[in-house]
């Protein structure tokens, strides 16, 4: 993030300015004394630099490289089921819609890869909660 405020010249005021957030959150992003930044905030800051909220999601680690770039790419404790039930996901050919409006294919990349990101983080909890429950059993 640092190198993106430097090359378009904007100082850490200035940059706080335009995405409305604090200066010493910038600077505390920046030099990783904070967190990961929650994605409203990602939003702000990617909008003020004009670059691409997927891209900062990404850089974030919110969405995984491999499977944005791959929708094939599944995690090894994925089943035959989970696959299934992923791909019939991406491909449902229902117009996407916000407020009633028909989304742009720009956006409606962006929702997949956030929903490729969410589905495979929530399958893997949901197994997690499971076997858990199961070793617990007598």
């Amino acid at each position: 993030m640092k190198q993106l405020r430097e090359q378009q010249g904007f100082s850490i005021n200035q940059l706080a300015e335009a995405a409305g957030i604090s200066n010493s959150q910038i600077s505390r992003i920046e030099n990783g004394v904070r967190g990961v930044p929650k994605p409203a905030t990602i939003r702000k800051i990617a909008n003020a630099l004009a670059v691409p909220y997927s891209d900062m999601m990404k850089q974030a680690g919110y969405i995984e490289t491999g499977l944005e770039a791959n929708h094939q790419e599944v995690p090894e404790w994925a089943t035959y089921k989970d696959r299934r039930d992923f791909k019939k996901m991406l491909e449902d050919d229902d117009d996407l819609m916000f407020d009633g409006i028909p989304l742009d294919e720009e956006d409606k990349k962006r929702i997949k890869d956030v929903l490729t990101g969410l589905f495979w983080e929530a399958k893997q909890m949901n197994k997690r909660k499971k076997s858990g429950e199961s070793d617990q059993r007598p």
